[in-house]
């Protein structure tokens, strides 16, 4: 039960008519091979004159203003086309990240208090304290893309190891994680892994020690009650999983299974899916951000599946 070709072209279609130019060019980058330099294009329209990312890039928040958030929103766009570290978008990126202060050693804002001037969702929301819930998401992966992105022994890579020395005891200590600060983690460990000797004669754990302490949180936070899937919004396999040769896809192969064949399930007739969330207020907004994570959706799953080998 494998997704059929045509949906994909009818997502194709869709995507083309309804989402953002950034997505058009991402599905084309991805499904098409469309150019890197179109996808940084666009991207770069959500860049300030600091370096920063805004404007909605993460379209649960409108926030125009540059954010550490939003600049993580970008570093994971920048990661998936490969862009150079001498780019000047990239280059903007870290300058941003090491000149905007941290408010707890190791962690930038995640939600400012700006954040609560334009339309958010009620999660984005800022107020006192808010930095508990939110931890090292999305610190630990931000300080792994500075050192990626950085000459080695510059100011911006010491920035990025000092923020992991603190991140990493707060992984290997939990017992349980949010599955976005989960998969922040799990980001990092990507990201860092040819940095592996550094990280081994820097921190207090190898790589393979938090790499595993990852995999087991991992199995810990997802949601293995498949009827529970479709009533709201559940830590799947596939939000962690992206290829089928990762440890946890063979760990979990009968359950991604599942996934896969939930994911074809759950089409809409236009090759497209719903997300599973909703703000409280600003309707209008969100009519317009639900639409901009439809495109973002597709372009997640159709990776997926096709990773997976499950277009016919």
């Amino acid at each position: 039960m494998k997704m059929p070709a045509e949906k994909m072209q009818k997502a194709r279609a869709w995507i083309m008519r309804n989402a953002r130019p950034l997505e058009a060019a991402r599905w084309q980058y991805f499904f098409e091979n469309g150019s890197r330099q179109r996808v940084l294009f666009y991207l770069s329209a959500f860049q300030n004159a600091d370096g920063g990312f805004g404007h909605g890039i993460e379209p649960d928040f409108w926030l125009p203003y540059s954010s550490p958030t939003a600049t993580w929103a970008a570093s994971q766009i920048i990661r998936e086309v490969h862009a150079a570290p001498e780019q000047t978008i990239v280059e903007n990126m870290v300058k941003y990240l090491v000149e905007t202060p941290q408010i707890y050693k190791g962690m930038w804002s995640s939600v400012l208090p700006e954040n609560n001037e334009y339309a958010h969702a009620p999660w984005w929301h800022w107020q006192e304290g808010v930095q508990e819930n939110w931890m090292f998401n999305p610190s630990v992966e931000l300080a792994a893309f500075i050192i990626a992105m950085s000459p080695v022994q510059s100011h911006a890579d010491q920035i990025g190891w000092q923020t992991l020395q603190e991140a990493v005891p707060r992984l290997m200590d939990a017992r349980e994680m949010d599955r976005h600060e989960l998969n922040n983690y799990r980001n990092f460990v990507e990201i860092i892994k040819p940095y592996e000797a550094v990280f081994n004669s820097r921190m207090n754990y190898s790589l393979e020690e938090v790499e595993r302490r990852v995999n087991e949180l991992v199995l810990i936070c997802i949601d293995r009650d498949v009827a529970n899937w479709a009533t709201g919004y559940r830590p799947l396999p596939l939000d962690f999983i992206n290829h089928p040769e990762e440890p946890l896809a063979r760990e979990l192969r009968d359950l991604v299974e599942r996934n896969l064949k939930f994911y074809v399930e759950q089409v809409s007739d236009e090759g497209i899916w719903d997300i599973s969330w909703e703000w409280e207020h600003f309707p209008a907004e969100f009519a317009v951000a639900r639409r901009y994570w439809q495109g973002i959706l597709a372009i997640q799953r159709y990776r997926t599946l096709k990773a997976f080998n499950w277009i016919l």
